[in-house]
C-alpha cells in the first residue's frame, strides 16, 4: 500500500513540476486576436450568421454521419453469428446490406458522393 502511495505522490509532483514549468517557459501571447476569436468552420464569427452557403458540405457531412452509424451497426455482427440462429442471422444480416448497398447506389445516382461538378 505504501508503494502505491509512494508511485501516486510521485506522479502528481512530477506532473504539476512538469506543468508549472511549461507555463513559464512557454511564449504564449495573451495579445494574440486571431488565436482567442473562436473558430466556426471556417466563418468570420463578427458577421451575421445568416450568410449563404454551399449545402454540399451538410450533405456530405450527413452521408457521412449515416455511413458512420452504419459501421457501428455492422461491426457486432459476426460476433451476434454464433449466440443466434444462422438461418434468422443470415437473413437480417443480407437485409441490412442490401439496403445499405440499395442506398448507396441511389447516393452514386443522384451525384450525392460527387464532391466537384
Amino acid at each position: 500500500m505504501m508503494m502505491i502511495t509512494t508511485a501516486a505522490m510521485l506522479t502528481m509532483t512530477l506532473s504539476t513540476i512538469i506543468m508549472t514549468l511549461t507555463t513559464l517557459i512557454s511564449k504564449k501571447s495573451n495579445e494574440d486576436r486571431e488565436k482567442s476569436s473562436p473558430f466556426e468552420c471556417g466563418f468570420d464569427p463578427k458577421n451575421s450568421a445568416r450568410l449563404p452557403f454551399s449545402s454540399r458540405f451538410f450533405l456530405i457531412a450527413v452521408i457521412f454521419m449515416i455511413f458512420d452509424v452504419e459501421i457501428a451497426l455492422l461491426l457486432p455482427m459476426p460476433v451476434t453469428m454464433m449466440s443466434s440462429n444462422v438461418k434468422s442471422w443470415m437473413t437480417v444480416s443480407i437485409m441490412f446490406l442490401l439496403i445499405l448497398i440499395i442506398g448507396l447506389y441511389h447516393e452514386w445516382n443522384q451525384g450525392s458522393l460527387e464532391w466537384s461538378e
